[in-house]
């Protein structure tokens, strides 16, 4: 096993148990640099990776290693080194999940965050996300031919489509099938792709460097405009107002627009109310988890796609004991067949039981309570759960009690009087102020945005 195969093979375990966000975040650019007897050495690109990756995912890492290598490696060291680019190419990270290549232009002010006319053509004919290889099941069929619909007639049918569900359910799918069908329909329509956090970014440079022309310009001249997870538009003021004349200008024109959330639109905290009017408009529609013969049909085209065979019985295994999302049925997959080409060895039903039963699977966003939201925000802050929800005034149970009322409120989907009652008898003011400061504070401060999504990443971890 080279050492590229070694870390491919971790991080495919390290994925099952992270955020697309947190994975992206700080597993980008990294690689074995050095494998010495039962010693391996990460090379990361910076300080702050190597700090992060020592004391939050140090553990996880080296389990991940044991797993694979049968408990051979006993020490894992952490390096800022950077890739030779001339010799190798960065493969940390699965480019499939990565938003500067896709199958429609990126939207960005600087020619560099647009993908050239090669690379979007070349994206055009990838198939990883068309109608063709989206598995239709109860639980998606309406979104499915909704989004259909769109694709056929842009900015006639349903105008906006609003797509909300879970993580790893298929949402951002449909929307690259979208995209993808309306470029191969119509080569020279302007269809613009993005998450609404590249829209924010984009929109604060285009203020920093006084191209606020060049930012509508982008966004205001779409044929289709194609938003990811809408749901980060809370505690934005300035962002929202600019969303709204975006959306506008658009809708006006009969421009379609496609928005997904993880929610559907009135469970979006601080939504305005025209904005919330707005994208009631069209169609929602939501994807829920896929029922038992989905999952067995999405693991049987996985297998077909990445020319693997795997039995019958073994499949609907998998099916029946991983019910979350996709993500995690191809992430089982992925380590089924790892093991396979590592190992070289055929896996069996009772090998699959066994991998299965490894995986870290998250539980249901229904599943996480109050208490053990709270619970988990001390533990990570290291301060007493009584120091939490009690009267003290001390400045280090400050930001961990205010982080805890933000993500009840995030969560949980909890009201303010009933934050507060859990808090500790609070009013529901001080729980309103504390979501309103945290929800600023993340936009600003890098460090506690991480430390808020690594707390969401052990609320579900189980």
């Amino acid at each position: 096993m080279t050492p590229e195969q070694l870390w491919q093979a971790t991080l495919g375990e390290l994925e099952l148990s992270l955020s697309r966000a947190n994975f992206t975040t700080w597993f980008k650019n990294t690689f074995i640099s050095e494998v010495n007897d039962k010693r391996i050495v990460v090379a990361v690109p910076n300080a702050f990776t190597k700090s992060w990756l020592e004391n939050k995912y140090h553990k996880s890492i080296v389990k991940a290693f044991e797993r694979i290598t049968d408990n051979v490696v006993h020490e894992v060291l952490y390096r800022i080194e950077a890739r030779d680019k001339k010799n190798a190419t960065d493969t940390s990270v699965k480019q499939g999940e990565s938003e500067a290549v896709d199958a429609v232009t990126q939207a960005g002010v600087s020619t560099q965050s647009v993908a050239s006319d090669q690379e979007e053509a070349a994206a055009a004919r990838d198939n990883k996300y068309t109608f063709d290889g989206f598995i239709v099941g109860k639980g998606n069929e309406l979104a499915h031919a909704a989004s259909m619909a769109v694709s056929d007639s842009p900015g006639k049918k349903y105008n906006p489509l609003f797509l909300y569900g879970g993580v790893g359910l298929g949402k951002t799918h449909l929307m690259r099938a979208i995209a993808h069908k309306i470029k191969s329909t119509n080569p020279g329509a302007k269809v613009v792709y993005g998450s609404f956090e590249k829209f924010t970014n984009d929109f604060v440079q285009a203020i920093k460097e006084g191209k606020g022309k060049e930012f509508k310009l982008m966004y205001r001249t779409a044929d289709v405009l194609l938003i990811d997870d809408i749901q980060f538009i809370t505690g934005k003021e300035q962002t929202q107002e600019e969303f709204f004349h975006t959306f506008e200008a658009l809708h006006q024109e009969e421009k379609q627009i496609v928005i997904t959330s993880d929610r559907p639109p009135k469970a979006i905290g601080s939504l305005p109310d025209r904005l919330l009017s707005r994208f009631e408009w069209g169609m929602i529609a939501d994807i829920s988890s896929p029922d038992v013969e989905t999952r067995i049909a999405i693991l049987k085209s996985k297998c077909l796609e990445k020319e693997y065979e795997i039995e019958d019985n073994a499949i609907e295994y998998i099916a029946t004991n991983i019910q979350n999302n996709i993500r995690e049925l191809e992430g089982a997959l992925n380590k089924i067949i790892a093991h396979h080409q590592l190992f070289n060895k055929v896996p069996t039903l009772d090998s699959i039981k066994e991998i299965v039963s490894t995986l870290s699977l998250n539980p249901s966003r229904g599943a996480i309570t109050s208490r053990k939201l709270i619970e988990i925000v001390a533990q990570f802050y290291d301060v007493p759960i009584d120091g939490i929800v009690g009267s003290s005034r001390k400045k280090e149970l400050v930001l961990p009690r205010q982080v805890a009322m933000y993500l009840l409120r995030e969560e949980v989907d909890a009201s303010y009087p009933s934050i507060g009652n859990d808090m500790g008898g609070r009013d529901h003011t001080t729980a309103m102020h504390a979501y309103q400061k945290i929800s600023g504070s993340i936009q600003k401060d890098d460090r506690l945005k991480q430390e808020v999504a690594s707390i969401t990443q052990l609320l579900y971890q189980g």
